[in-house]
């Protein structure tokens, strides 16, 4: 009898682990997607990491120099349906890994050909379609989540945090 009880809080045990991991990803996946005028459709797919109480740059993501996933687990991956100009530079229709590199108030944002990629172990910049360099600024609101949004002008924004990070695409 002893063991059938153990067996079965064991049991018991398991289920309830397995159903919290399944209740709410750490990092829930997160779309955006817009169509610009020209009909371009811009596709952003992510994962939200979220600050918890950290310090980005300190001992979270991104940190000075190190180049970035751009949220949590998979890299984020960027697509374009058409060929676009990304703060006037080209970039041809497809699908990229979107990779952000921090250094003081500025950001690179890097679109690299290996989109299907866990987060940025295996980044190689001979890998980079495009880099972009643009200035981050205050943002209007602390945001607890990475959040990325796509306006139907272009206008691609992230917010993490206190960081406001904002590149144009046409």
């Amino acid at each position: 009898m002893k063991k059938f009880l153990l067996l079965t809080l064991g049991l018991i045990a398991v289920v309830l682990v397995n159903a919290q991991d399944k209740a709410a990803p750490k990092s829930p996946p997160a779309t955006v997607k817009t169509e610009l005028s020209n009909g371009t459709v811009v596709t952003v797919n992510y994962s939200q990491p979220s600050v918890k109480g950290r310090t980005i740059g300190k001992d979270l993501e991104p940190l000075p120099g190190q180049v970035w996933r751009t949220g949590a687990n998979k890299a984020t991956v960027f697509e374009v349906s058409k060929d676009v100009t990304v703060e006037g530079k080209p970039l041809p229709a497809g699908k990229y890994a979107l990779f952000t590199l921090v250094d003081g108030d500025y950001w690179t944002v890097i679109f690299n050909k290996k989109w299907d990629q866990f987060g940025a172990f295996k980044y190689k910049e001979a890998d980079d379609a495009l880099r972009i360099t643009v200035k981050s600024e205050k943002a209007p609101a602390f945001s607890e989540q990475l959040n990325i949004t796509a306006g139907k002008d272009g206008v691609v924004t992230l917010l993490w945090g206190d960081n406001k990070v904002n590149f144009t695409v046409k």
